[in-house]
């Protein structure tokens, strides 16, 4: 049994006239379309857009394949013929957002069976979804077969999947995998842009280039990706890529354990801790515990005893509260 709908449709767009100027009303005549709720949808469609709305249904869909719920519903009201093209994604979408609540209830049949509906409608995120369990269920051949329909779809999560498919078959494929990453990594895609540095750093599937890993390892890490930004931090700290700069790898190492980051973390609070900023230290030294870092146990310990027994509750108090730094890129 399918699970019950939001009083909010996540899907079905709502637009009222409310949001128009009076100069947008006087140009644009709408449509009103009722969905289920019986609630009015606007779609408008300037006098001038001939051609426009004609942009065939099959290149729309190709498009719109790896739109997330908001980027489908804008396209969707552009004009009448787009509403209509993007009908079996919007269907698609609801598929997949029925999969995520299966999964988060643990209901892994119905889950998978409902990415595969969204997949089969052309979702290249319900492709990607529906890829990751049947990765995790060990079934990696079928996994990869929806990846590759999702990279080829264009779809970023698709390509860096597929890529990654190749570089842990049994049979590793490191150019292949390489191709896949550096298709995702021009996208802007900050995990295949940290893949793709991994790559260049160690010479798999192209040869080892210290200054390429730097470049792709900095921009994965202005783009969120936490293991970039200690893997950049490491770059400055050494000189390996970058220009040595020691105030460069100190602000991407805080950046990284702000992140959540374990060995970024512990190496935090080291340096922390030998300039004298104690209670500080011990809050990252204690998270890199908790991260499963074992160097940064005996020192947090052996740090802990020289503290009254309020500055200790106060550091795992401050440790509790903690939660990471999305980071928000240039």
């Amino acid at each position: 049994m399918a699970p019950k709908r939001s009083k909010k449709n996540p899907i079905t767009p709502s637009v009222t006239n409310r949001s128009l100027s009076r100069h947008s009303r006087r140009r644009h005549r709408s449509h009103r379309i009722h969905g289920r709720q019986n609630r009015p949808i606007v779609i408008l469609e300037s006098r001038s857009e001939s051609g426009f709305s004609e942009l065939p249904r099959d290149i729309l869909s190709r498009i719109a394949s790896a739109f997330d719920v908001p980027n489908l519903r804008a396209a969707s009201l552009v004009c009448r013929s787009w509403w209509e093209s993007l009908q079996t994604l919007r269907e698609a979408m609801l598929f997949l957002h029925w999969g995520k609540r299966f999964k988060q209830g643990r209901r892994s049949d119905k889950a998978l069976n409902s990415f595969h509906k969204g997949a089969a409608k052309g979702s290249a995120l319900a492709m990607v979804d529906a890829g990751l369990m049947y990765w995790g269920m060990g079934r990696k051949d079928e996994a990869r077969v929806l990846y590759r329909q999702a990279a080829e779809l264009g779809y970023s999560v698709g390509q860096c999947n597929l890529g990654i498919s190749y570089l842990e078959d049994e049979k590793p494929d490191p150019k292949e995998a390489v191709k896949w990453f550096l298709l995702a990594a021009n996208s802007g895609y900050p995990r295949a842009q940290y893949s793709l540095g991994l790559a260049f750093q160690y010479g798999r599937g192209v040869d080892t280039d210290v200054f390429e890993a730097a470049k792709w390892y900095l921009r994965a890490a202005e783009g969120g990706n936490a293991r970039a930004m200690y893997n950049i931090s490491l770059c400055y700290s050494m000189g390996e890529g970058k220009p040595l700069c020691h105030q460069q790898a100190k602000i991407w190492l805080k950046r990284a354990a702000n992140c959540g980051h374990g060995k970024a973390q512990f190496e935090l609070g080291s340096h922390l801790l030998e300039s004298g900023e104690v209670m500080q230290a011990l809050v990252y030294l204690e998270l890199a515990t908790r991260g499963g870092i074992d160097a940064a146990l005996p020192i947090k310990e052996q740090t802990l005893l020289s503290l009254s027994q309020v500055s200790r509750l106060r550091v795992i108090s401050n440790v509790d509260k903690w939660h990471p730094t999305k980071f928000r890129s240039r």
